[in-house]
């Protein structure tokens, strides 16, 4: 058989630019064994250079593996950004310009272009309404991917099962996931020209449960969206209503996906997710302030329309849409996990989707500690989405 190398592929002389969905683990202060931590969700738009374009090489070392280079590029519109409870902040990733963020794709078995190795040698800038940070050394992001680009299966988790809890923990990452290595690393202040200030460091990315954990997704159509809602809890045999809200400008409310059937292997229909979600409000039975928000773990996977639809633009409008949503709910003593999804579904009036409103039915679930120790049930929920932006591609820098 004949050995195969990256150029069979005939890739284009281009940079690829797909959505990415990821996640970080954050150690808040300048100790890292007592820091509050928390996982935060985060999403956005990714640049990657690479071979065949000018300046990038394709090589085949003496052990018959093909391998090409690849870098991902700093812009103000390239970056991936989330909602922190912590900081009640928007917190921003970006590349550093000033150091390279290069890697490569390799062949795991010579003469064989798949399975791969992707590695990616990683320099950030962390933004906060606040902070700037950067780290100082460098964060390898190693995985292994069967496709270029890496696109993880619409409406697919990121590990080989479900991780719960922000506590140290195993990680087995699903193929085309990619994961910081190197961790954990401390984040220090920064100049304006990106370079660290000090030896104290502000917060610090941890090893695990989310450890600096990335995938490339292709979707047909992104909605980012303000949401307010009305979420209904038993607690301590009481039910008690919490008021919550979300701006998409700080990287809360809502990220829903659109896959149409290109997008996607499962036949006509469109495909959603509820990639992204975080929405405030006081719960004092619960400790206080609480923020509701979708798993990273397990995709909340959904559809759009009545599933004949042959392309997203096929979809009529008033159009169904239906999540199997699944929730965890952060509160001052730690975060409770929703131990089944519950089904919320509503009229998306138009593709611009203000003004859609969303309603939980159903029984509900219950929402239990990392130890699985009961603490509250959600009974209802309804989601009104505001002002939002859609387009192809993320938009970052709002």
């Amino acid at each position: 058989m004949e050995r195969e190398t990256y150029e069979s592929l005939n890739l284009a002389p281009k940079p690829l630019r797909p959505h990415i969905l990821a996640a970080a683990t954050i150690v808040y202060g300048d100790d890292y064994y007592s820091g509050k931590r928390e996982t935060i969700n985060l999403s956005g738009f990714v640049q990657m250079n690479k071979w065949p374009m000018p300046g990038f090489e394709h090589r085949v070392d003496e052990k018959g593996r093909a391998e090409f280079d690849t870098e991902l590029i700093s812009a103000p519109e390239v970056g991936i950004k989330g909602y922190s409870y912590e900081l009640d902040d928007r917190i921003q990733i970006l590349s550093n310009p000033l150091l390279p963020n290069t890697g490569h794709v390799r062949q795991v078995a010579p003469g064989q272009n798949f399975p791969a190795e992707f590695h990616i040698q990683r320099f950030g800038i962390l933004e906060t309404s606040t902070l700037r940070l950067v780290h100082r050394n460098v964060i390898d992001i190693y995985g292994v991917v069967d496709a270029i680009p890496p696109f993880k299966k619409p409406l697919s988790g990121g590990y080989l099962g479900v991780p719960r809890g922000d506590h140290p923990m195993e990680l087995v990452p699903a193929p085309n996931v990619v994961r910081g290595t190197t961790l954990p690393e401390a984040w220090y202040p920064s100049t304006d020209d990106n370079r660290p200030i000090g030896i104290t460091p502000t917060v610090f990315f941890a090893s695990s449960p989310a450890a600096c954990m990335s995938m490339l997704v292709d979707p047909t159509m992104i909605i980012q969206t303000s949401t307010e809602a009305a979420l209904t809890l038993e607690v301590a045999g009481r039910t008690v209503r919490v008021d919550l809200a979300g701006d998409h400008t700080l990287a809360a409310g809502m990220e829903v996906l659109l896959f149409g059937p290109e997008k996607h292997e499962e036949g006509v229909g469109v495909l959603a997710q509820l990639a992204r979600m975080a929405i405030v409000g006081q719960c004092p039975e619960l400790g206080g302030r609480v923020m509701l928000r979708a798993s990273w773990p397990k995709p909340s996977g959904g559809n759009l329309g009545d599933g004949t639809e042959e392309t997203l633009s096929r979809v009529r409008f008033p159009g169904e849409l239906h999540f199997d949503a699944e929730f965890e709910l952060v509160t001052p003593h730690g975060v409770l996990y929703a131990t089944n999804p519950v089904h919320v579904s509503g009229q998306l009036k138009d593709i611009q989707p203000d003004g859609t409103n969303l309603t939980m039915s159903g029984q509900g679930t219950a929402l239990v500690t990392a130890a699985d120790e009961p603490k509250a049930r959600i009974t209802g929920l309804t989601v009104a989405m505001r002002e939002s932006i859609v387009g192809e591609h993320a938009t970052v820098n709002v």
